[in-house]
């Protein structure tokens, strides 16, 4: 039997033991305004957070995906919280691939409040699991050398530190 298209993926409701992985809609953009409104996000990747009209936008632009029909697929996941504690139910971050014939390359990002919690080594670890049991051969992430945390979670899906950089980032990749 062959393995499925890797082009042909869509992100598919997932689940973790704490967390829905939600596949992106543009209503979630007023939400995620607000989780990823923390200008301390931006400290590895530089930039600012993006206003909800900017969130909009972007949400569209994922959503409709690539430009260029069957050069990738872009899967696109809003990180909700299950529980009844006072978080239960809250948007707490993203996480993304975007694959392509030969792999695929994931990211994640949990707001500020969330974090320490290993919600995103959860949902990092569980989009990486999804991915290769969809067929896709091999992951990539690029890591700011300095952001600790986020290299965790890189080994946490199962890659490790190459030698090569892209924009001062590390890249971390799965065995082939």
């Amino acid at each position: 039997m062959n393995a499925p298209d890797p082009l042909s993926l869509a992100a598919v409701p997932l689940q973790t033991a704490r967390l829905d992985l939600e596949p992106l809609r543009v209503g979630h953009a007023p939400e995620m305004a607000v989780t990823l409104a923390d200008p301390a996000l931006h400290a590895f990747i530089g930039g600012a957070p993006l206003s909800e009209p900017e969130l909009l936008a972007r949400y569209a632009r994922l959503v409709a995906g690539p430009a260029e029909a069957g050069s990738a697929a872009w899967c696109n996941w809003v990180l909700r919280l299950r529980g009844d504690g006072p978080d239960g139910g809250s948007a707490v971050g993203t996480a993304q691939a975007t694959v392509v014939r030969d792999g695929a390359e994931i990211a994640w990002v949990v707001g500020t409040p969330w974090q320490g919690r290993g919600l995103a080594r959860e949902a990092a670890v569980a989009l990486a699991d999804w991915l290769r049991g969809q067929g896709v051969p091999s992951l990539v992430a690029h890591v700011h050398p300095e952001h600790h945390a986020s290299a965790a979670v890189a080994a946490a899906a199962g890659l490790t530190p190459t030698d090569a950089f892209q924009d001062g980032e590390r890249r971390w990749a799965s065995p082939r």
